[in-house]
């Protein structure tokens, strides 16, 4: 009988002869935040270094309402709106956040995400650039909005399979320091929760690896409470 690491080995290469290719995986990212009257028009996010196939990229503008154009990158990929968005409670519509996602996306050196603010050059706004690797489509998307809270949850998803998990929160409070943290598995990738003094919009986004089927959501601690617009995507 053969042992155990030698049929681990031996189950590897048959895998590999037939072509099998990885699971998702988070890749790279990086989350813009520009202060109210000092942002600049277009936004562009620092650059980083993307796959040059395989990877599905997700983006959220969030900020004015007549800045909430579809974004752009240096890659020429094709972005789509993955929903019609949200605006922020007790705003009167002045401020949204809309989620974008690029299927069959190119990458590589140097990668940046821009989106152009004819309302309000010089306004405020966040923009996050989100890498899932291997991957070629999204299969879950939940998103709501928490009243305000110290303890805000997304709607639930299902999910048929390994995926990576994004997890976004969008606060609504008139405050410029706050602790968010993620619940159920998740970790934090990046932030926006000490603003500058002139405001700013804040964000967090977490992922989580699931390695099979089920139904997940996330929990997010917040400190002083506030209201929040909630993404829940699945990816594989």
């Amino acid at each position: 009988m053969k042992s155990l690491p030698l049929l681990l080995l031996c189950l590897s290469c048959l895998r590999a002869a037939a072509g099998e290719s990885p699971g998702p995986v988070l890749g790279a990212h990086v989350l813009l935040g520009q202060a109210e009257g000092l942002g600049q028009n277009p936004a562009t996010t620092l650059p980083m270094d993307t796959q040059a196939s395989s990877s599905i990229f997700i983006a959220f503008n969030a900020g004015y309402a007549d800045n909430a154009s579809t974004p752009a990158d240096n890659y020429g990929n094709r972005w789509r709106p993955l929903d019609a968005g949200l605006p922020y409670a007790g705003y009167d519509g002045a401020f949204v956040v809309r989620p974008y996602v690029a299927l069959n996306s190119r990458g590589g050196p140097a990668h940046r995400l821009s989106v152009a603010k004819p309302g309000h050059p010089s306004g405020e706004l966040s923009l996050s650039f989100v890498e899932v690797m291997h991957a070629n489509r999204v299969v879950a998307l939940k998103q709501n909005y928490a009243a305000p809270s110290t303890t805000v949850a997304s709607d639930v998803i299902d999910v048929d399979g390994p995926a990576v998990l994004l997890a976004f929160w969008w606060g609504d409070g008139g405050v410029k320091r706050m602790d968010v943290a993620p619940d159920d598995g998740f970790q934090v990738i990046d932030n926006f929760t000490r603003l500058p003094d002139e405001s700013g919009v804040q964000a967090v986004v977490a992922w989580k690896q699931v390695g099979q089927a089920g139904r997940y959501r996330v929990r997010w601690h917040v400190s002083p409470a506030q209201g929040a617009a909630l993404w829940l995507i699945a990816i594989r």
